[in-house]
């Protein structure tokens, strides 16, 4: 009869097996590393990679998404017409308001978290199409 010990390690399920499932190796806030911009554009394409019938629960799907890794951005505009794109301002972690080591005593840092480690900061570039079947295709890019 076989051990419990011996079924788990057959069957590839335990702590000896994790580093295949997970990649610990990287932060998703660090968005000054190309790698993670790269690996969030992939997911994001995941998200919204079906055509959506109704666009506010895809867009809502992804504001969900996008926040387990701590960005946000505001409110997305109507998707008028039968084509168009815009974009919109991201924030890692709700911004930054307060005071570090350069701030005059009279002046207060207020930023959206990323445009320090990241020149002009990142947003999501959202572009959308309508099809034949009147869904909308949208396809979404951090940049």
């Amino acid at each position: 009869m076989k051990t419990f010990k011996s079924y788990i390690t057959e069957s590839g399920v335990g702590p000896h097996a994790m580093g295949y499932q997970m990649d610990n190796t990287i932060n998703p806030a660090a968005l000054a590393n190309p790698v993670v911009v790269q690996r969030l554009n992939a997911y994001v394409g995941a998200v919204v990679s079906e055509q959506s019938k109704i666009v506010e629960d895809t867009m809502s799907n992804l504001r969900q998404k996008l926040m387990r890794v701590g960005l946000t951005f505001g409110q997305v505009p109507a998707f008028e017409g039968n084509s168009g794109s815009f974009s919109l301002p991201l924030s890692l972690f709700g911004g930054r308001f307060g005071k570090d080591e350069n701030t005059p005593f009279e002046e207060f840092l207020d930023d959206d978290g990323i445009s320090h480690n990241v020149e002009g900061g990142l947003s999501l570039n959202i572009m959308y199409e309508m099809t034949k079947a009147n869904c909308y295709e949208i396809t979404c890019k951090i940049a």
